[in-house]
Order: C-alpha cells, then structure tokens, then sequence
C-alpha cells in the first residue's frame, strides 16, 4: 500500500469511526448500523491476523470505554471478529458482492453473539431475543450500508490483500 493509499485508508476508517459515535446515535434504531465492525473489516481484510486482532483489541477498548459495566467485552469480541475476518478473508472477502454482504453480516452477528456471552448481563430469553431477533437485524442493516461503503471506497482504497 503506498502512502496515498495509506493516507485514503485513514480517512475512511476515521470517517467510519465518527459517523458511529455522531449518525447512529442520532439514528436511534433499535437495530443500529455498526460503523466499527464495518471499519475494522476494512482493516482485517487488508492486513495480517496479528495487526487486525491488535486492531480488534483497540477499537473494542475504545467502544468499552463507554460501557464500564461490560468493560473488556467489546475488545473481546472485536479482537475475536478481527482475527478471523483476516484468518478467513481468502476464502469470502473476493469481488462478489452476495459474499462481501455474507462477510460484513456474519461478523457483526459473531461480534454482537460474543459481545452478549462476554457481558453476562442478558440471561434466558432475553439472550435469545437478543442474539436470534434483534442481532441478526442489526447485522442486515450493517452488511447494507457495508456494501455501500465498500462499493464506494473500492475505487480509492483497491483490493484487498490477498
């Protein structure tokens, strides 16, 4: 990646990070868009597993920060989703576009499942409602808009690593 790219890349990926803490908020749907597993899926699939799980660990630390009641489970399941998004990124992250969809809703669904199992706050049916209706929800909406910004970023940012 040149430094071009590099600079390009930053960008997106700060843009991501603000819009989750300025759109979604002021969104407030119960089934939120997740612009950080959106951002940290460009940065697994374009690097290592080690720099994408150091990636998951510091945008996770970053979302606990404002949950001190679950503190360490973002950064969990963050770490977790990043390390197998980069692991995995050869085998679903290609030029198709159902796969990039398949890709961005699998692993919010896989961060939003961890998230809840880490935090152990949501119990019995609640768990269920929560990681059979609303998550899988929230994934839909989050592989939408991740499609969009991949279709939009592609042309600047390129390829991914293979």
């Amino acid at each position: 990646m040149n430094a071009t790219r590099a600079l390009w890349f930053l960008c997106v990926f700060a843009l991501l990070v603000a819009l989750h803490y300025t759109l979604r908020p002021m969104l407030a749907w119960r089934a939120s868009i997740d612009f950080l597993v959106i951002a940290l899926l460009l940065v697994s699939v374009r690097s290592r597993p080690g720099v994408a799980a150091i990636a998951g660990l510091a945008i996770g630390i970053m979302a606990d920060s404002l949950t001190p009641g679950a503190f360490g489970a973002g950064a969990l399941s963050m770490t977790l989703v990043g390390f197998s998004a980069s692991w995995l990124k050869a085998a679903f992250f290609a030029d198709n576009l159902a796969l990039n969809g398949m890709f961005v809703f699998l692993g919010k669904w896989a961060c939003d499942v961890l998230y809840l199992v880490a935090e152990r706050r949501v119990h019995g049916g609640d768990f269920l409602v929560q990681a059979i209706l609303w998550s899988p929800l929230a994934a839909a909406v989050t592989a939408v808009v991740g499609l969009v910004v991949l279709t939009l970023v592609r042309p600047v940012l390129g390829a991914p690593r293979a």
